[in-house]
């Protein structure tokens, strides 16, 4: 008996404590299919998910009514392995920060960029590396704003194909993001910073 209850507190003790080090960021950096990728590749991510946010429509879909809402990704992360700064720092070089249109060859409010902050600590960072971005690049516009976070929607249902689309497409991934020109473009603002 004692043998079965130590097992049990070491069972929980171990899922607590594996729970304790995942933490979660929202970004918006145009397709989430791109998105996916591009934080997946990083040590210490666990999941990206693929979803909505930031509008008021309530339950939104790809093919529904999203209005208001951002394409975006919500990245789990072991922060004993990586950390927010990372992330943030991540972010900028995987997306294009002066378009007002939206990102690459998507357009539109859905596909604007964003980051979602959900803590004072999360908004000075995000404040700080948007300032190193407009420091670096400073005849052109900064437009990629800082935002409360808001609910995350995860695509679900019949729409769940775009979950890890890169994976189960990827020759359709690859030519949609080559004919995008979403490489061409981060190589030409960020050179070799960019993680293409």
């Amino acid at each position: 008996m004692k043998t079965a209850i130590f097992s049990l507190f070491l069972t929980v003790g171990l899922f607590v404590s594996t729970s304790a080090q995942a933490d979660k960021v929202v970004f918006a950096g145009g397709c989430f299919w791109c998105m996916e990728k591009d934080f997946e590749s990083l040590n210490g991510v666990t999941d990206v998910v693929s979803g909505f946010t930031g509008g008021t429509a309530k339950n939104p879909t790809y093919k529904g009514d999203h209005t208001g809402h951002y394409e975006a990704v919500e990245i789990t992360y072991d922060p004993a392995v990586l950390s927010y700064q990372d992330l943030l720092d991540h972010f900028w070089v995987n997306i294009d920060p002066f378009d007002a249109r939206g990102q690459f060859c998507d357009k539109g409010p859905s596909y604007l960029s964003a980051i979602f902050v959900e803590t004072e600590e999360q908004r000075l960072l995000a404040e700080q590396t948007k300032q190193a971005v407009v420091n670096q690049f400073p005849d052109q516009t900064v437009v990629t704003p800082i935002l409360p976070l808001m609910t995350f929607y995860p695509i679900t249902g019949a729409e769940s194909y775009h979950q890890d689309f890169y994976k189960k497409s990827p020759i359709r991934y690859k030519a949609y993001r080559y004919s995008c020109g979403r490489d061409r473009r981060l190589k030409a603002i960020w050179g070799d910073a960019a993680t293409v």
